[in-house]
């Protein structure tokens, strides 16, 4: 296993430990706008590697584990390192943009890296099947656009605590990333390169509409 994934797994994993123990702990590394925008930006990394809860934890990082194989077999180390960081400060970065003003807004959770990995790898090898479950077949593209509509679910309810603002962050960068980095994909692929803009077309629009 790529050790770049090994010691992302393992920081997300010890860090979240760390918070389901420590509450202050959870409560002064946690996204939260009023102390992010009175001066503590470094909430809007370090919130990437704290989870909501155990099953919050597994699903992040049992996605990671399964998508970041194709990013690195395609890409390389470095730009699955690239992506996957650059993806949690987009997801942060739109999370503030939409919250600004609810200097109550908190949120935690590797989505953002998670959702620009898995957008990374679907445009790469849209014609992955994935097990939902284990059990159920779904081609993974389906399964990222669906991943997405359900944060929109998510942003709409706020009742998790899980940063589904990110999600959508964490998207867009691993898919322009993406593309710059390999832009041949656009000849290579054009259904599934417009395919997988469209969760983010429609969020956009219902943040236009103030549906969100």
């Amino acid at each position: 296993m790529n050790t770049f994934l090994i010691a992302i797994i393992i920081a997300n994993v010890l860090f979240s430990y760390k918070g389901f123990k420590d509450y202050s702990f959870f409560r002064k590394y946690e996204f939260h706008i009023g102390s992010i925008r009175s001066g503590e930006q470094i909430r809007m990394f370090t919130s990437g590697f704290l989870h909501a809860d155990i099953t919050h934890l597994a699903f992040n990082m049992i996605t990671l584990f399964f998508f970041a194989p194709v990013v690195i077999l395609y890409l390389g180390s470095w730009v699955f390192l690239m992506i996957y960081l650059a993806s949690l400060l987009f997801g942060s970065l739109l999370t503030l943009g939409l919250h600004k003003n609810d200097y109550n807004y908190r949120a935690v959770g590797a989505s953002g890296a998670v959702t620009g990995i898995l957008y990374s790898a679907i445009l790469l090898r849209p014609d992955m099947m994935l097990g939902i479950f284990f059990i159920i077949p779904m081609p993974a593209y389906l399964f990222g656009i669906l991943y997405l509509f359900y944060s929109i679910y998510g942003m709409k309810a706020k009742n998790d605590g899980i940063g589904h603002t990110a999600h959508f962050g964490g998207a867009i960068g691993g898919y322009l990333i993406t593309l710059l980095v390999y832009p041949d994909l656009l000849f290579l692929n054009p259904l599934m390169v417009s395919l997988l803009i469209i969760p983010i077309v429609i969020l956009f629009i219902l943040i236009k509409l103030k549906k969100i």
